[in-house]
């Protein structure tokens, strides 16, 4: 037990969408006094700058590219509790997000290894706030489902073959679909809503981020059935992480319906959006 009680303490810390201050202050401040950050690709390289003190190890995962396998983070990650106190493993957006964050918590806790989750914000919220569009919205949206159709395999990329025997995950049935990491297959995604989901259509309004947040955010916006079409195909820039958010939430301008809601006053607002 003596020997335990010496290991360091590892904490997942999620860096964010990807402007340096939007990580949380807890997760600054653990940047401030680690003894080393293993982080991902997409982290700014301006938010290291918070941990000058630090060794810093890049550990990340990139599509398509040459990146560290998920055993080998899982172990550095461990020998790194055998030699210093503050372990930081920053990822990026939040741990607990499509960030494998479940296979590196166990590896720690195998090793009764003290680790702990510090949540950042995900990508599709930061996407909301960009484009200032909800993903909920009271009488249209009430339900959102984020997606992922990456398989997770170290080191081996999506191929166009590849991505046409899609989906794993067919028809989500909820008002608001976000898809990360769905460059690859954003016709195919489109195609698929179109024939067979039951709540969006070819009008269906479709919202693409790049980059959310940092200096290279990019955005396109149009319809299920011009996604369909390949439209943004010649948009997307292959060096940034994409999201798609599909949903008649997202629809620019909207006439308010009128909502029967004995307990709030709605009023009107500019634009045609609606609120309580």
């Amino acid at each position: 037990m003596s020997n335990v009680s010496k290991l360091g303490k590892v904490y997942l810390v999620g860096a964010g969408p990807g402007a340096t201050d939007l990580i949380t202050v807890r997760g600054a401040n653990l940047l401030a006094k680690a003894d080393i950050v293993f982080h991902d690709a997409l982290v700014d390289p301006e938010m290291l700058e918070l941990c000058p003190q630090a060794i810093k190890e890049p550990v990340g995962k990139r599509c398509g590219k040459l990146s560290s396998a998920q055993h080998f983070i899982n172990k550095r990650l461990v020998d790194a509790a055998h030699k210093y106190q503050v372990i930081v493993r920053l990822k990026g957006g939040d741990p607990m997000m499509f960030g494998r964050a479940d296979e590196e918590i166990q590896a720690l806790k195998d090793y009764r290894i003290e680790v702990e989750v510090v949540p950042g914000i995900t990508a599709a919220l930061a996407g909301a706030a960009t484009i200032q569009q909800s993903l909920t919205l009271r009488g249209v949206s009430r339900s959102v489902v984020f997606i992922t159709l990456a398989q997770g395999q170290d080191n081996q990329s999506r191929t166009e073959t590849a991505s046409s025997s899609w989906p794993p995950i067919q028809n989500p049935s909820a008002d608001t679909l976000v898809y990360y990491m769905g460059r690859k297959d954003a016709v195919n995604i489109a195609k698929q809503l179109i024939e067979h989901a039951s709540l969006q259509n070819a009008d269906t309004p479709v919202h693409i981020l790049e980059a959310v947040s940092t200096k290279n955010e990019r955005h396109w916006a149009s319809t299920l059935g011009e996604l369909a079409q390949g439209k943004a195909k010649d948009w997307f820039d292959s060096s940034s992480p994409a999201l798609i958010m599909v949903g008649e939430a997202l629809r620019n301008k909207r006439p308010c319906a009128k909502i029967d809601n004995s307990l709030q006053d709605s009023k009107i607002l500019a634009h045609g959006r609606c609120s309580a």
